[in-house]
């Protein structure tokens, strides 16, 4: 054997060993380190009980007259009364023309806008295919940046300068050709259709208004007429429990409804227990986190008698009325209080014997004291603290003020294992 070959195994061996021996030493020392600290952070606990209900509106449904529907107003949009909900074509041919219509409009306004610019960076061809490269590079770039502010005005520039293009490279195969002259005999052309179709389409197509304001849903289940808010002055839980069973069919034949109060309810079956804790006329969270995510603040209208160990509860709002039109029965959580403060863990809460001085007599004594060690540059220091709520893991203590130096805030690092702590003692 080489002595070059020996000499370098002998080295590698070494290394080896060395790596071996300090991760040995290291975990020796982890598990033999008598400071365990935790980083604490602001917390809320909730007092909360998860129940299941209806959502209840003043709701009108729009009947089909027959025919090809097509709906105007988006989900959850406000409709003035008289205003159009819904256009109905005799047959599929209406519904094609108008979508023509809509194809001819758009071309209107591209070349509207492209006869507006037309003196506007206006060029031969070539020059005219660089502001297109241009163009494409400009809108590309604001689509990757997420910038959507100017993307409509970049898009009609875009097809605008589309439009000039061709039409220079048409007229310039033509001795004497005007880009603006063609857009404008093309824009007169669109102009001369538009007319015709709008003529066409007026003889096949009626319209579903709005008898009164409301806001607009295309949701129809069939508790429409089930489950209204005249209902809910005399509900029981055996009726929320049947309408729960029932699960009515959905009218097919309707093309959406009118929500026509701002006011909408959740009704609900509570037990005994929980629906004591509510008091009519006051507030209570509601937080909806399945097909909707949001809290809402909900007045309690009414909670019932008692039946079979449970209660009949009643809450109402007016906020978010668009956002929960598609909404009948959910699961949510009622939240009856909420409490804010530090979390920290349940092993670094100590009680200690203290010299605490009255503040009216000025008087000194011993006493239990309620705190936690917290790590203060190198030192140990020891900081009362008031519990607000017991976890399983970890204890929830009142934040510090902005006055109170030596309180405990959210961010401070405290001990949770120690030997021999004490305040002052320096942690190394």
């Amino acid at each position: 054997m080489k002595q070059g070959t020996l000499n370098s195994k002998i080295v590698i061996l070494a290394l080896l060993a060395a790596v071996v021996v300090y991760l040995g030493v290291s975990a020796w020392q982890s598990f033999r380190d008598p400071f365990t600290t935790a980083a604490t952070y602001s917390y809320t606990v909730d007092d909360s009980v998860e129940i299941t209900g209806f959502l209840v509106r003043e709701e009108q449904v729009l009947a089909n007259t027959g025919g090809v529907v097509e709906l105007i107003p988006q989900e959850g949009e406000k409709v003035a009364k008289g205003g159009t909900v819904a256009l109905l074509y005799q047959n599929s041919s209406g519904l094609e023309q108008k979508q023509q219509l809509q194809q001819l409009q758009l071309e209107k306004e591209q070349l509207e806008y492209a006869l507006e610019r037309s003196d506007v960076g206006g060029g031969d061809s070539g020059q005219l295919s660089q502001q297109v490269l241009d163009a494409i590079v400009s809108l590309r770039a604001s689509v990757a940046e997420g910038d959507l502010t100017g993307l409509e005005s970049q898009a009609l520039e875009l097809k605008s300068l589309i439009y000039k293009r061709e039409y220079a490279y048409t007229d310039t195969e033509e001795e004497g050709g005007d880009s603006t002259a063609s857009i404008q005999a093309a824009l007169d052309s669109v102009n001369s259709q538009i007319s015709a179709l709008s003529a066409q389409a007026a003889q096949s197509t009626s319209r579903i208004t709005a008898s009164q304001s409301g806001t607009f849903s295309g949701y129809v289940d069939g508790y429409e007429s089930l489950l209204t808010p005249d209902m809910l002055g005399t509900i029981t839980p055996s009726q929320l429990t049947q309408l729960a069973k029932d699960r009515p069919q959905e009218d097919t034949t309707a093309v959406g409804k009118l929500i026509t109060d701002t006011t909408w309810y959740f009704a609900c079956a509570l037990s005994e227990e929980d629906a004591e804790r509510l008091v009519e006329g006051r507030k209570v969270t509601v937080r909806f986190s399945r097909d909707w995510s949001g809290e809402v603040s909900m007045t309690i209208e009414r909670v019932g008698d008692p039946e079979n160990g449970q209660c009949a509860v009643v809450l109402s709002s007016d906020k978010y009325l668009a956002d929960t039109t598609l909404l009948r029965r959910q699961t949510v959580e009622l939240v009856f209080d909420s409490v804010t403060g530090v979390r920290v863990p349940k092993e670094a809460i100590r009680v200690e014997q203290r010299t605490v001085t009255d503040e009216e007599t000025g008087e000194e004594s011993q006493a239990s004291v309620t705190g936690v060690y917290a790590l203060v540059g190198e030192q140990a220091e020891f900081k009362p603290v008031t519990i607000l709520k017991q976890g399983d893991t970890f204890t929830l203590v009142e934040a510090a003020d902005t006055s109170d130096r030596k309180g405990l805030r959210a961010g401070d690092i405290v001990i949770v294992a120690a030997e021999d702590l004490y305040d002052g003692k320096v942690i190394q």
